[in-house]
């Protein structure tokens, strides 16, 4: 009787095991009933707080920061990171309110965005900073874009003071991403207090405007520092880290004491009838390479890969039981592997391990990285393992 092995990824602990896994012994069941599904549960010895997270800081309450505006411009930098232009297109969206209508709109907004020149403290600022030399494109591209020109200029003279520090943070933030594109890393991209100085240098240049975040706009980034900032994740700690450390936790284990853990796959080996077939997510496909890489396991006739990064280690020369260059030995068995495009934790093998491995592309249609988690309830997942299955 055929036994596969279910061998579960990193993070992975008994409830969230059992789940997969039922779903795992359905599908092969539901087409070949005489196959005996076994588990492998390695996560018994994973990650896990020896001293009862004794090394966890944790936040004293009579130091702790208000869950206002601070928390609020964190978040806010973390979209303008990701998107220079996030707040301009708040910005565009807020209603305007009729000014005097002998005013040209826009016309002393953009006058003095686009004919800034910069002091001379600011000037050294930016050098300091280390964007001095992409000022001027970044400032081009928000001229430029969308946001500014379909929302921004049809703001009145007796408006302007709300905008000038969200042009300023716009600017930066393009600015600090030109350098990144250009794999550039100067000093501001990680200090908060000179990037902050760059911006309000910027903002007084632009209009001696109040500094800070836009009333309006505050509001709601002030709520969401509170239920996803930095004070929430301060003030649950203890919680969240219960929550996140088995996944990075079991990556670390591994690779320091994965001896324990391919030991207990091992066993479970030694112990099921043959032939056997293991089917491997993600850390448990590496873990399941390193182990038949080292040991001639006969009984062990299919190794299935799903979601898998042992290629990826491979091509690095950060495999463990395999320098990149060594081939894969003559007793390792036929290998399947898995990997979804949408899955940026899957790679394939074939080329890396010419002949060795046949790669099968599968389509969860789900985002990452839940697609790292999408392959069970796959149809075409188990078109490619039922067929090969002994």
């Amino acid at each position: 009787m055929t036994t596969v092995i279910f061998v579960h990824g990193t993070g992975i602990r008994e409830r969230e095991y059992n789940e997969t896994f039922q779903i795992i012994e359905q599908k092969i069941h539901a087409q070949r009933p005489d196959i005996k599904v076994s588990p492998c549960l390695w996560g018994v010895l994973g990650a896990k707080f020896n001293d009862n997270r004794a090394s966890v800081p944790l936040e004293d309450a009579t130091l702790a920061l208000s869950q206002g505006e601070e928390d609020a411009e964190i978040v806010l930098w973390g979209q303008l990171y990701r998107d220079p232009l996030y707040e301009l297109r708040l910005l565009s969206l807020k209603p305007i309110e009729s000014g005097n209508p002998w005013e040209e709109p826009g016309d002393v907004l953009q006058s003095r965005v686009a004919s800034l020149t910069p002091t001379s403290q600011l000037q050294a600022k930016l050098q300091e900073a280390g964007i001095a030399e992409v000022f001027e494109p970044a400032r081009e591209a928000v001229i430029r874009s969308e946001p500014y020109n379909q929302g921004l200029l049809t703001v009145s003279e007796s408006d302007l003071s709300e905008y000038y520090a969200p042009i300023a943070r716009a600017v930066v933030a393009q600015a600090m991403f030109i350098s990144e594109l250009q794999e550039k890393f100067p000093p501001i991209l990680t200090d908060a207090q000179l990037r902050d100085e760059v911006v309000e240098l910027l903002t007084l240049a632009l209009g001696e405007a109040e500094l800070g975040l836009v009333g309006w706009l505050l509001k709601p980034f002030v709520e969401l520092a509170q239920y996803g900032g930095t004070n929430y994740v301060r003030g649950n700690r203890l919680e969240l880290t219960d929550k996140i450390s088995p996944m990075p936790g079991d990556i670390l284990l591994y690779q320091t004491r994965g001896e324990k853990i391919r030991a207990f796959i091992q066993k479970q080996i030694a112990q099921a009838e043959p032939p056997v077939v293991l089917i491997a997510h993600s850390l448990g496909g590496i873990a399941c390479v390193d182990l038949l890489v080292q040991q001639q396991l006969s009984q062990v006739e299919l190794l299935v890969t799903v979601g898998s990064q042992a290629p990826f280690l491979y091509e690095i020369n950060a495999l463990y039981s395999l320098e990149y260059g060594q081939l894969l030995p003559e007793h390792f068995p036929q290998w399947l592997n898995i990997y979804d495009l949408r899955d940026f934790l899957s790679y394939v093998g074939n080329k890396i391990f010419p002949d060795r491995v046949q790669d099968v592309r599968v389509d969860s249609r789900q985002p990452f990285p839940r697609s790292h988690g999408a392959y069970w309830t796959n149809a075409k997942t188990w078109e490619a393992i039922i067929s090969r299955l002994p």
